[in-house]
């Protein structure tokens, strides 16, 4: 058992979860009142869109990509839901459709052109970000009541976020690591030679997984509404580097197919709980994004010495 728990393997995989562990004592340890349901509920306030931002990443990640615009993509999409989906809800669910659509002719691109992902990402960001201004020009809007009830709405015993988080990692785990297409989508990411010669379409493939990251992109801009109330163009724009963080933080790397859902919503949750964590240490919330990137150093290094270890053993 013991050579187990000392096991490379198992260490890599404890690491997103041991990370959150400590960040959370942590966070009780200096303000004892957040161990309590409102507590929990104020600082994971924005898991939620925070963690389907990160797995729209993830699913473009684990087919060697990035995007470099979920950020404004979910910012168009809070736009959207807070003004055509409140006034005219048809066209405002033919839209958020679109740019789902849009997302898997992003991957078709990507494919056919072998154009690199990052500068294709690089450009949409400015395109959704022109768009949520024309649609939004100044923040405002409305969320539609049923959203703001479903992110409203309060289980007993354990707040929303920790349920929804869940229940985010556990449905796309069991889609994209226990399931037979799901195998093939992580091998059009680790090795697409094979998939391609064992008869299945890696067009097909890359477009599936950027219209995942399109479909989750909106769910993050609608959940993200429904805490605000109200949108503006610029109400994600950091939710790029916390998705692409959340990833690694949670096990990911950029190349090989190599994702963990549970571990990038843990990832996730970790990104999250930073602000609450600089707030309590009586520190700016302009040194967020820094200390995000310090946990991030810290957790790159920790996973550096375990392949260092495991490439020994």
């Amino acid at each position: 058992m013991w050579a187990y728990l000392s096991s490379p393997r198992f260490l890599r995989s404890i690491l997103p979860a041991a990370s959150l562990a400590v960040l959370l004592a942590a966070i009780f340890y200096i303000q004892p009142r957040t161990m309590s349901y409102f507590g929990l509920k104020l600082m994971l306030q924005y898991a939620v869109p925070i963690a389907l931002a990160t797995i729209a990443q993830m699913h473009i990640i684990t087919v060697n990509d990035l995007d470099l615009s979920i950020g404004p993509f979910v910012g168009l999409t809070a736009c959207i839901g807070a003004t055509l989906l409140v006034s005219t809800p048809l066209l405002g669910l033919l839209a958020l459709a679109a740019c789902i659509g849009v997302y898997a002719g992003l991957g078709a691109l990507v494919y056919w052109r072998n154009l690199p992902s990052i500068v294709v990402t690089l450009g949409m960001s400015f395109v959704w970000m022109g768009l949520s201004v024309l649609i939004l020009p100044t923040p405002g809007g409305k969320a539609p009541v049923w959203i703001k009830a479903i992110m409203g709405y309060e289980f007993p015993f354990i707040p929303l976020p920790i349920i929804a988080a869940t229940t985010i990692a556990l449905v796309v785990h069991q889609g994209l690591m226990h399931s037979s297409y799901g195998a093939v989508l992580r091998g059009a990411g680790g090795n697409p030679k094979a998939i391609g010669r064992a008869g299945w379409s890696l067009l097909k493939s890359k477009m599936l997984m950027y219209a995942l990251g399109g479909f989750f992109g909106v769910l993050s801009g609608l959940s993200l509404i429904g805490l605000t109330s109200a949108a503006d163009a610029h109400i994600a724009d950091r939710y790029t580097l916390y998705s692409i963080a959340g990833v690694i933080l949670g096990g990911g790397e950029f190349v090989g197919g190599r994702v963990s859902p549970i571990g990038a919503v843990l990832g996730a949750l970790t990104l999250t709980l930073t602000g609450s964590f600089l707030i309590f240490m009586k520190i700016s919330p302009d040194w967020q994004i820094g200390a995000q990137g310090g946990i991030l150093i810290i957790v790159l290094a920790l996973r550096a010495l375990i392949k260092r270890k495991e490439a020994m053993s």
